[in-house]
């Protein structure tokens, strides 16, 4: 890890980033920072089962209740249409990031390590979609080709980070069911290669 990036995983914050050409703020959040931490949206816990699983670094995973996924269209690596509904039929990890975002950052990896985990199923999916605008597309395209080798997504209208519980904060990490309903969200840094998120992952891969 870079020295600038141990200044920020170590800094309380609850940024607000301003972003050129557009009216909107995108916030995010860092749990695992020292100092005054910001806590993240609140949101109703309504699904006991989904909730047993916030514990150790997924503490402050929020189970909504079940909701389908906006149908809101970003782009894949080649400039294609791409929904949410797309995945229908798997469970899916969705993470929402940013290149200025340096939690985001810091979990990448492990959301790599997560989709390796699984990679013997065709039921399940880790789809990490960068909110970069035009301007830093190539530097979000690069970091994840050196960091995460996962397939490459990006909404450069940033619009679909605030289609969820979240409202904007980053990272805003997502799981859906087989039926592309919202099960969980969670704001801010965790470890999604950890036991307590593959145990979360198995008991949606579980779900008839």
């Amino acid at each position: 890890m870079s020295g600038s990036g141990r200044t920020w995983a170590g800094v309380a914050t609850f940024a607000v980033i301003g972003v050129i050409g557009v009216g909107a703020a995108l916030l995010y959040v860092n749990h695992k920072g020292g100092g005054k931490e910001s806590a993240p949206p609140t949101v109703e816990a309504l699904d006991p089962q989904m909730e047993a699983f916030a514990r150790g670094s997924l503490s402050a995973l929020q189970t909504p209740a079940s909701q389908a996924v906006p149908d809101y269209v970003f782009k894949n690596a080649d400039g294609g249409d791409v929904r949410l509904a797309d995945f229908a039929g798997k469970v899916t990890v969705v993470n929402l990031w940013a290149t200025w975002c340096a939690p985001c950052k810091i979990e990448m990896p492990t959301l790599a390590a997560l989709a390796d985990h699984y990679k013997e199923r065709d039921d399940f999916a880790v789809v990490t979609v960068s909110m970069d605008v035009e301007k830093t597309a190539d530097e979000a395209r690069a970091f994840i080709a050196e960091n995460a080798p996962l397939d490459f997504y990006i909404d450069p209208k940033f619009q679909l980070a605030f289609e969820f519980p979240g409202k904007g904060a980053m990272p805003q990490t997502i799981l859906l069911d087989r039926k592309g309903r919202v099960r969980a969200v969670l704001t801010g840094e965790a470890d999604w290669a950890s036991a307590e998120a593959k145990a979360l992952v198995d008991h949606l891969l579980a779900e008839a």
